[in-house]
């Protein structure tokens, strides 16, 4: 498999001792073996991935994630990870998942925030930087190495799937898109936005949507 390029990810401005990090979060990949499969979110969530360094990993929403990839045999969570589902506490314990044909990213790589307390979603031009398309080109380009069938590629949120399909090699993989897997994202891709359902049936729903898209490799 061919070592990625060496280039500086795009950064968020966080102030000193601000709650976001805004460090670059690369993209997970299994210690051996091909990827058949690349998950792509939106952003680092600043409970999460932004503290944990690894995509998805104690994120609010990361958690159905993870259960996904634990279902289908795509990642192996430690035990106490599902006690308490938070970034920095992964980190202390120095807990961190295993993957197995699957490789994990975000269209952004880090928490975007203004004031380094929030959460902000990134911008057309955060994710248009050509710094930014150019890792997304090779973390993709790492995932398709050595692969005699497409790759794989869901996104979660429209953000995601949006800067996706405008990389000029996004013919050389199968792109599927799934509404982001936080309370907004399932509410407002919901019949009626959600209203008379229950969250946890949504979440219950998307993760069978993401087990069965999974299961297609």
């Amino acid at each position: 498999m061919p070592r990625p390029i060496s280039r500086p990810l795009p950064q968020a401005e966080s102030p000193t001792g601000s709650r976001i990090q805004g460090h670059a979060v690369p993209a997970l990949f299994p210690e051996k073996g091909s990827v058949s499969v690349m998950l792509f979110g939106e952003a680092p969530g600043p409970r999460g991935a932004d503290q944990s360094g690894i995509p998805f990993w104690g994120d609010g929403a990361g958690i159905t994630v993870y259960r996904a990839l634990a279902t289908t045999g795509r990642a192996e969570v430690p035990e106490a990870a599902w006690e308490d589902w938070n970034g920095g506490r992964f980190r202390t314990l120095g807990l961190r998942p295993k993957l197995h044909g699957t490789a994990l990213s975000n269209a952004y790589p880090a928490c975007p925030t203004k004031d380094g307390e929030h959460f902000h979603a990134p911008s057309n031009r955060d994710l248009l930087a050509p710094a930014n398309l150019a890792r997304l080109s090779e973390e993709l380009g790492r995932a398709r190495a050595d692969r005699s069938f497409p790759l794989q590629v869901i996104a979660f949120g429209k953000r995601a799937e949006w800067v996706l399909s405008r990389l000029p090699e996004a013919a050389s993989f199968e792109l599927h898109a799934l509404p982001h897997p936080s309370a907004q994202g399932l509410l407002q891709g919901a019949p009626n936005r959600g209203k008379g359902l229950k969250l946890e049936d949504l979440r219950e729903a998307w993760q069978a949507r993401l087990v069965a898209l999974l299961s297609l490799r």
